[in-house]
């Protein structure tokens, strides 16, 4: 493809004459526009320049290049193919078959040529049609063109085989600016050097170079008004140190921006003189600011992170090479940012101007520690990028099949850098329930896949979540997500934050942080500080909630229980005397039942009879579960911490009259008891009595469940006093295993706090790199449900259906609820680095998208901004959105993290045996929800409200649906694509591109009925028996 421009063109004025220099004159300016347009030649690299054309005047792209502005050399392009008109009145882009037989320079009339798509006028079409997005333009239709469109110029159909190449444009920029300013041209004019854009006609005389001057001091304007940061921001546009000094420009150039459009860069001189007349001014604000605090951007709870007076900035050439990294970030946590790609200039702050994560981390000098959570990780890299100082404590939580699946707390940690002692990597485990056969040595479908920063400096915290691996090519070369808020410390520790709930409270954010964190550390009791370290900081103004997986197969929450009894050191004592505050259930096991009870100790049965006589005198409450007591076993050598499990009838209690079942778990005494013995938490018990009856008359290894109840002891309001290291340790154990609301049940338990009427929603869309393998309308209407869908309006359903209102998956197949947007092949293919790196990180199989297609649900995954265009995203981001018919306004939630679309990521619902629901969840995820919540929720809100369109989205919206032809970029896609490649490039280039593919496929997830009761694994056996032949002994 070649375009040129032509001195000749419709519309176009005569060049005004220099304006006199001695003179300054109040000159008008009309409104100007430009639009961008990136050619497509349908190879792997498309070309990276730019066509950029301005307003008011109408441009023919064809094939002859006496006649047109864009000429492009193929036989199925027409002489006169079609013209564009960008309407500085109107202020749209237009798009035209054909041209106009009868020529005009009248602007007037060509804009009411276009306003009338022509009609009364002769006009003739291109032979092969023009088509946008996918769709024919008809004929004498003026379309109307949006930023992303893709134009397609003569056959567009791939089974064509004369046309396999696509020649046409997608729509980058569209610009617009009205300017009437006072100049002196003397002083004001720039010199001449380089122009703005292609188009010459713009810059032929020196008063038209008066319009990018005008147009760069507006915009900067604008920035600095909108940001939420204008000290930072001016500090970062001009690389001012904390005393208002110049410092070293860097190389990248300044972009000249409206929102978010972009047009060229100005070279450095222009840029100089731009800037020089409220450069001044910028220093003068940042003086006086500075006068009265020595750091910049403490606001609310957070802290713009700024060099300390006095310290020197510091650059890095690993990530970004020749940026500045001596430049903090502010975040109020009410949005989500996009990282910067490598590719880019300085960011301002906007939200879609990019975070690299140096700057997360600066100032780094000001650490105390580190906790990082990610899939895979270049430690190499982010030590030298981020200029990590070797005395750092850095805990690093990352996957590893061999090691997650390991029973041995041993293969739990390693520290591989001798040069970094305080360096440790973890490797959180994978539950036995989950593996193939229960049995952990055969593995499973399971995955470390969260993205979480934890920053912890003297007087804040920080926490980011991202949807960016811990390597270079996620942080510089593919487009993530990046949330983060900063929170600041307290007067002094609170530790009934960590248990806190939704329930009783505004923000459970400090409960769900510790709780992952303590699921990540649990086999690891070194790091348990990190969970006494955050009772340190005040969570409570966190503008959003965490929604967290953790594998394992989880059960409902349970109704509540009263209890009569709880576990002491001392004796059994009765829980009404020492009553605290209830705080949540743990559930638990109870382990060598089968030694009271097996045939070789009980032939006669006598045990088993004994035990249905009690259990047949219990109170069993509204869950059908009967309360035991908790007895310390102080006494037995074999294990210090060990609890006994008895069967009682409490109504006339007496401890002889008792039938011990058996233990509580070593895993599980392990941190029971020092809690208890302590005096910080009391526990009491639960068992299924038919469940533990069915065990004992079988008398196999039968696991019995048995719910741990959990309240505030005697000794809770203490505990930051008296707590001892050992007893950090048991606390992160109990924070792992407390029953807490993950993935899908998450989701519904933060997002049922308010109404969502579906009469009001716009739009319900997830776009994902990865959608699982084993999604279907089960998984969508469990999903949809969650997120609050209902079928009140659905007939079908009555309100004595115990299932009434519930959306399900007849719902969802007769009326699909939601839209997925995922990229098409062909938009993968015309990446700008080739379809390498989408094959790196996009997962649909071919399977799912047969079962898929006929639902009508996938739509384009179109990147935003347009200068993202080309380049992959691994972003998560789900959104559903209502407006308000009162005030117009919009609500609804977003969510961003690292939940794909997945059943593996978001738990998928199964029904026990004993009739209870589960929800089987494969991987560690986490994410941030941001909710806008309706105008008529009563619930206060601390000012954190947001109108939901605040938060621009990644990808382009509405999302142009899949047309028949369209093919997502499935695996055998893009396996196809390759092939077809490796038969036009030579052998070296295909080999380069096979050596770049270092990203592994993140999920593939199999789901296996399961359930929840198993066998008494071989460890735990012997530890109750270990322990029965102690107590055996002793009687």
């Amino acid at each position: 493809m070649e375009f040129h421009s032509s001195s000749k063109r419709m519309g176009e004025e005569e060049p005004r004459s220099p304006l006199p220099s001695s003179k300054k004159q109040r000159i008008p300016i009309p409104e100007l526009g430009f639009f961008h347009l990136r050619p497509l030649t349908g190879g792997p690299d498309p070309p990276r320049e730019l066509i950029c054309r301005r307003s008011d005047r109408v441009y023919i792209a064809g094939r002859e290049r006496r006649r047109c502005e864009i000429v492009l050399r193929h036989r199925c392009i027409s002489r006169r193919h079609c013209q564009f008109f960008l309407d500085g009145s109107d202020r749209k882009l237009q798009l035209m078959d054909g041209f106009f037989l009868t020529d005009t320079s009248d602007l007037d009339e060509i804009r009411r040529r276009f306003r009338s798509a022509g009609e009364g006028l002769a006009s003739r079409v291109s032979l092969n049609g023009v088509f946008i997005n996918g769709r024919r333009l008809p004929k004498g239709i003026a379309a109307e063109l949006t930023v992303g469109d893709e134009i397609l110029l003569g056959c567009w159909k791939p089974s064509d085989g004369n046309c396999r190449i696509k020649y046409g444009f997608v729509v980058e920029r569209i610009l617009f600016s009205e300017v009437t300013g006072r100049f002196d041209t003397k002083d004001a004019l720039f010199p001449k050097g380089n122009v703005i854009c292609e188009d010459t006609a713009l810059c032929r005389s020196e008063f038209e170079e008066l319009v990018p001057r005008a147009v760069f001091l507006l915009n900067e304007l604008r920035s600095i008004l909108g940001c939420s940061d204008p000290v930072s921001y001016l500090r970062s546009s001009f690389n001012l140190d904390h005393h208002g000094r110049r410092t070293a420009e860097p190389e990248a150039e300044r972009v000249v921006e409206h929102g978010s459009k972009e047009i060229h860069p100005l070279d450095t001189e222009k840029r100089s003189k731009l800037g020089a007349t409220w450069r001044n001014a910028a220093i003068e604000v940042i003086s006086s600011e500075e006068s009265d605090r020595n750091v910049v951007g403490n606001y609310e709870h957070g802290e713009c992170s700024m060099n300390p007076v006095g310290k020197s900035e510091h650059t890095h050439s690993q990530s970004h090479p020749n940026k500045d990294v001596g430049i903090g970030c502010y975040s109020n946590g009410k949005t989500f940012f996009l990282n910067r790609l490598e590719f880019m200039g300085p960011g301002t702050s906007d939200q879609h101007a990019g975070i690299t994560l140096p700057e997360l981390l600066h100032p780094i000098e000001s650490l105390i520690r580190v906790f990082i959570a990610t899939f895979t990780c270049d430690v190499s890299w982010f030590l030298s990028c981020c200029q990590v100082p070797n005395h750092l404590p850095i805990t690093i939580a990352c996957h590893s099949g061999e090691r997650c699946w390991s029973s041995s707390h041993d293969s739990r940690t390693s520290s591989p850098y001798v040069n970094y002692p305080n360096l440790l990597l973890v490797y959180p485990p994978f539950c036995d329930v989950i593996a193939f056969g229960k049995d952990r040595k055969k593995q499973g479908i399971a995955c470390h896949h969260p993205k979480l920063i934890v920053l912890q400096r003297k007087h804040s915290i920080r926490v980011v979540i991202t949807s960016a691996n811990l390597v270079p090519k996620q942080w510089n070369h593919i487009t993530n997500t990046v949330w983060w808020q900063d929170f600041p410390r307290r007067t002094a520790p609170d530790y009934s934050a960590l248990l806190g709930t939704i329930e009783d409270s505004k923000s459970d954010f400090a409960a769900q942080l510790a709780g992952f964190i303590a699921s990540l550390i649990t086999d690891v009791p070194s790091q348990a500080h990190w969970i006494k370290e955050l009772t340190k900081y005040d969570f409570g103004g966190a503008v959003g909630h965490l929604v967290a997986s953790v594998p394992g197969i989880h059960a409902q929450s349970s109704c509540y229980l009263d209890a009569d009894y709880c576990l002491s050191a001392q004796q059994i004592v009765h829980s009404k005397s020492v009553a605290g505050k209830f705080l949540g259930y743990v559930h638990a096991s109870v382990v060598g039942l089968s030694h009271r009870f097996h045939a070789a100790t009980d032939s006669n049965c006598a045990q088993v009879k004994m035990l249905a006589s009690l259990l047949g005198k219990c109170r069993e409450n509204s869950s059908g579960t009967i309360e035991v007591l908790l007895k310390r076993n102080m006494n037995i050598p074999a294990d210090a911490n060990a609890v006994s499990i008895l069967v009682a009838d409490l109504n006339e209690f007496s401890v002889g009259d008792a039938v011990q079942l058996g233990f509580l778990p070593r895993d599980a005494a392990k941190w029971v008891s020092p809690l208890s013995d302590a005096g910080f938490f009391n526990f009491s018990a639960y068992i299924y009595p038919k469940e533990a009856l069915a065990a004992a008359f079988e008398g196999g290894n039968m696991k019995v469940q048995l719910i741990l109840r959990v309240s505030q002891g005697p000794k809770f309001s203490e505990i930051s006093r008296l707590i001892q290291p050992h007893h950090v340790a048991s606390l992160c154990s109990l924070l792992s295993s407390i029953q807490r609301c993950l993935g899908l049940w998450r989701l519904q338990e933060v997002l049922s706090r308010y109404k969502w009427l579906d009469s009001l929603e716009t739009d319900f869309i997830y776009g994902s790199s990865s959608i699982g393998t084993s999604v279907n309308s089960q998984f969508l209407a469990a999903f949809s449900a969650a997120a609050g869908k209902r079928s009140y309006q659905y007939p079908e359903s009555e309100e004595s259906d115990p299932e009434w209102g519930c959306w399900t998956a007849v719902h969802e197949s007769r009326n699909p609820s939601m839209r997925i947007l995922f990229p098409t092949i062909e938009r993968v293919k015309n990446g700008s680095c080739g379809i390498q790196p989408f094959r790196c990180l996009l997962s649909l199989s071919e399977k799912t998208w047969q079962r898929l297609r006929t639902a009508g649900i996938f739509h384009d995954a179109i990147p935003h901004p347009c200068n993202r265009v080309g380049y992959p995203m691994h972003v998560k981001v789900a959104r559903r959105r209502f407006v308000s018919k009162a005030t117009m306004s919009s609500f609804g939630w977003i969510y961003c993290g690292s939940h794909n679309f997945s059943p593996a990521a978001w738990g998928r619902t199964a029904v026990s045996t004993a009739s209870s629901l589960r929800l089987h969840i494969c991987n560690y995820e986490l994410g941030i929800l941001l909710i806008a919540p309706p105008s008529d929720t009563s619930e206060g809100t601390d000012g954190k409200t947001f109108n939901l369109d605040d938060i621009a989205l990644p990808f382009v919206m509405p999302a142009p649906k899949y047309q028949d032809s369209d093919r997502p970029a499935t695996a055998q896609a893009m396996r196809e694509a390759v092939a077809v490649l490796q038969r036009d490039k030579s052998s070296a280039a295909v080999a380069m591109e096979e050596v770049n593919e270092d990203i592994p496929d993140e999920e593939e997830e199999v789901f296996e009925a399961s359930d929840y009761f198993t066998e008494e694994k071989e460890e735990e056996k012997i530890y109750a028996e270990m322990l029965w032949s102690q107590v055996d002994s002793e009687s």
